[in-house]
């Protein structure tokens, strides 16, 4: 029973570590700045999956992949992590985690698209209902009617609404082209080089925009460094190669749906972390959210 559910058991505990992760990456990108945290997690992960795969594979780099694995899982860490994350993790400062984990709920629709264009995956009748549920959940927590007319108007500032729906969009097709290119390669292996191509776009985007003096100061902020550090355990380590094997073992949409509940698991941690004031109509959207995830991908 847990070999033939083994794709759906590794894709829940992928959810519980985006909760972790997510709500550890908020608090320290409020104090360092999103990308010194994204480059630092990086390398911190980096690390931990180089010494896991020397004792579990014999080897510290992924030097027996293919070229075509290595281009796949390249191109998948640039848009997943680099252009993904880096929208992402500035949505957290702007609008917090629990808003930006829910958004991310719009990565199942995505997929399952993409799935569909680029490897024939199935959607059915009512997985596309599913996915304007999915919509209309959403909706209902950023929307709020203007209390000076009819029109609805953001409940939360847009510019962060925006970068966690481009952060949605660099997930989905991080993902999906992330099991294209992997196949039956070890899925820690493949999260390395994911990571060493993050690591290279993010090298290049702290360049070009200077912001290397940000990054040795968010070193010395030993709270923020202890955040990345639970972060990058749970995140890109643990729950990113949990993704990439459940993927192996499920489909990408199967998958997108179970890790999807985080905005749901993230709603009591918000309240008493961060000390949120959650609406009711929240909790309803992200509970709405979820079923119509669900039920993208019933077959």
């Amino acid at each position: 029973m847990f070999e033939s559910h083994l794709g759906e058991i590794a894709a829940l505990t992928a959810a519980l570590c985006w909760t972790i992760t997510s709500i550890a990456f908020e608090s320290a990108g409020k104090r360092v700045g999103s990308l010194s945290v994204n480059l630092i997690r990086l390398v911190i992960a980096l690390f931990l999956i180089s010494i896991f795969n020397l004792f579990t594979r014999g080897m510290m780099l992924p030097l027996d992949a293919s070229s075509s694995t290595w281009f796949w899982l390249f191109v998948s860490g640039l848009i997943g992590f680099v252009i993904g994350d880096l929208f992402l993790f500035q949505a957290f400062v702007l609008i917090g985690a629990r808003l930006s984990m829910l958004i991310m709920s719009a990565v199942p629709p995505i997929t399952a698209i993409t799935g569909y264009i680029m490897m024939g995956e199935r959607i059915s009748v009512l997985g596309l209902v599913g996915m304007m549920i999915t919509i209309g959940g959403i909706a209902l927590v950023i929307l709020t009617r203007n209390p000076e007319g009819n029109m609805v108007r953001f409940s939360y500032p847009l510019k962060g609404l925006i970068y966690a729906f481009i952060g949605a969009l660099g997930q989905a097709f991080g993902l999906v082209f992330g099991k294209f290119g992997m196949g039956n390669y070890n899925p820690f292996a493949a999260t390395q080089i994911r990571i060493i191509a993050a690591i290279i776009g993010f090298v290049i985007v702290i360049t070009i925009l200077k912001h290397w003096g940000h990054v040795i100061l968010a070193f010395k902020d030993i709270t923020a460094i202890k955040h990345i550090s639970i972060g990058s355990v749970f995140g890109p380590f643990i729950g990113v190669s949990l993704v990439l094997l459940a993927v192996q073992h499920a489909s990408t949409g199967i998958v997108s749906t179970i890790t999807s509940i985080t905005p749901i698991l993230i709603i009591p941690v918000a309240i008493m972390v961060f000390k949120e004031r959650v609406l009711p109509r929240e909790i309803f959207g992200a509970f709405i959210t979820i079923v119509g995830v669900s039920l993208l991908f019933i077959n």
